[in-house]
C-alpha cells in the first residue's frame, strides 16, 4: 500500500511540474519527485532487506534531491535566468496533454502485462508516463534549463522502468547511470552558461534566428 502512495505522489508532483510557469517551481517539483522516488526505493529496500537498494536510495537522495537541484538553482542564479519558462503550450493544455500521455502509458502497460511481460503494471505505467511527460517538457518549454529538467524526469522514468522488471537492473548498472546523469547535468549546465554568455539569453526559441 505504501508503494502505491509514493507512485501517486510521483504522478501528482509530475502534473504540478507540467503546470508550472516558473523555473524555480519546476526545479522544486523535480526535487519532490526524486524524493518520492528515493523513499519508494527505501521502502523496497526495507521490505526486501537489500543492501544494494539501500545504497541506491541513498544515491538517489544525495544526487537527485540535493546536488542536482542545488546545481540547477546556482546556474539559474549565476546567469540571472528569466523565471518565466516560455511556454509553447499553456499550463491548462499541458496538463490535458499529460493526462493523455498517462492514459496511453496505462494502455501500453496493460497490453504488456496481458502478454505475460515481466514488468509490474502500476509501476511500469508510472515509469512510462514519466518518460513521455519528460519528453513533452523538453519539447514544450523554451528555456534550456527547463529542457534539462525534462531530461531528468525521463531518467526518473527509466529508473522506475528498470525497477518494474523482475529483479530490476544490476546494482553497478544503476551506479553507472547515476554518475552519467550527474555528469550530463553538469555538462549541460556549463553549456547553458556559455549560451548565456554569448547570446545574453537561454531561450532556445531565439536560436532559430541563427538558421541561414
Amino acid at each position: 500500500m505504501g508503494g502505491e502512495l509514493f507512485l501517486y505522489a510521483i504522478l501528482i508532483v509530475t502534473f504540478a511540474m507540467v503546470g508550472a510557469k516558473r523555473i524555480t517551481a519546476l526545479v522544486n517539483g523535480f526535487r519532490l519527485q526524486s524524493l518520492a522516488l528515493s523513499l519508494l526505493t527505501l521502502l523496497l529496500a526495507v521490505r526486501g532487506r537489500s543492501a544494494e537498494l539501500y545504497a541506491i536510495a541513498a544515491l538517489l537522495f544525495i544526487i537527485k534531491v540535493v546536488l542536482i537541484p542545488l546545481f540547477l538553482r546556482r546556474v539559474a542564479r549565476d546567469i540571472r535566468v528569466n523565471e518565466d519558462l516560455g511556454l509553447f503550450v499553456n499550463p491548462a493544455a499541458s496538463i490535458l496533454v499529460a493526462l493523455l500521455l498517462v492514459w496511453c502509458a496505462r494502455l501500453f502497460a496493460g497490453r504488456i502485462s496481458s502478454m505475460g511481460g515481466a514488468a509490474e503494471g502500476g509501476v511500469f505505467t508510472v515509469a512510462l508516463s514519466l518518460m513521455l511527460i519528460g519528453l513533452f517538457l523538453m519539447t514544450a518549454r523554451m528555456q534550456a534549463l527547463a529542457q534539462i529538467v525534462g531530461l531528468l524526469v525521463m531518467e526518473n522514468g527509466l529508473f522506475l522502468a528498470g525497477a518494474s522488471v523482475a529483479g530490476g537492473m544490476p546494482f553497478f548498472v544503476e551506479i553507472a547511470i547515476f554518475f552519467d546523469v550527474f555528469l550530463c547535468v553538469i555538462i549541460l549546465g556549463v553549456f547553458v552558461y556559455r549560451i548565456r554568455k554569448v547570446f545574453t539569453h537561454i531561450d532556445i526559441d531565439k536560436l532559430t534566428e541563427l538558421r541561414g
